[in-house]
């Protein structure tokens, strides 16, 4: 009899692109050692334009997602409530938390969603990441979900120099081309080699699946 190959759903939110990048890269690294992935981009009702083209509206969005707004999202596909070995939960850091979006998320879905499941939190940010992946992890657990280790990718670019870039970026500037920022802030977001790791990683959870699925069935 033929094994099933383990089942991974991927539910993220993006707004600038930088973890749809992270999220497509890890999943070809799972694909790659035989394991059966579902993506769900989560998607809002009112759309968010980035960036924002203003200091004061950037300003503004740092202090809303500083106290938690939520964001509301549009229903999640019926797939996303199937069986699954594993259950990714991605998003960026907004100003020391999870998104607004994914607040939302687990105010509406989160029991439905992860209770008794496995979850992997991926976060994407600039470095300060640690009180998101607490209050996430938190939150999980609350749901009776089960967190497992969280993967984290920082932007390459070292402080201050990425606060900086980012809230330029936000305000619809352009940093990397600023004279006196270009050297300490060359890139937006996550690099080659980040990529190339979010592969790596998505290899390594695969080949871990598929040795824990071996182990359930012998």
């Amino acid at each position: 009899m033929d094994r099933r190959a383990p089942r991974v759903c991927i539910i993220y939110y993006s707004l600038s692109g930088q973890s749809r990048g992270v999220i497509n890269l890890l999943a070809d690294g799972l694909r790659s050692q035989g394991i059966e992935v579902f993506i769900e981009q989560v998607k809002v009702r009112q759309r968010i334009g980035f960036p924002f083209y203003s200091v004061y509206k950037t300003l503004k969005m740092m202090v809303l997602t500083f106290f938690r707004k939520r964001i509301a999202i549009k229903p999640l596909s019926d797939s996303c409530f199937q069986s699954f070995d594993l259950i990714i939960l991605a998003g960026p850091t907004w100003s020391y938390n999870p998104s607004g979006p994914i607040l939302d998320l687990l105010d509406r879905y989160g029991e439905k969603l992860f209770r008794d499941k496995q979850v992997t939190p991926l976060i994407s940010c600039r470095g300060y990441y640690r009180l998101h992946d607490w209050g996430l992890r938190k939150k999980l657990r609350n749901c009776g979900a089960q967190p497992t280790e969280s993967i984290v990718f920082h932007h390459p670019v070292r402080e201050p120099w990425s606060t900086i870039g980012v809230f330029l970026k936000s305000a619809g500037y352009q940093p990397e081309k600023m004279f006196l920022l270009a050297k300490h802030y060359p890139h937006y977001g996550h690099n080659v080699d980040q990529l190339l790791e979010a592969k790596a990683r998505g290899s390594r959870i695969g080949a871990q699946l598929q040795k824990d699925t071996v182990a359930l069935e012998n």
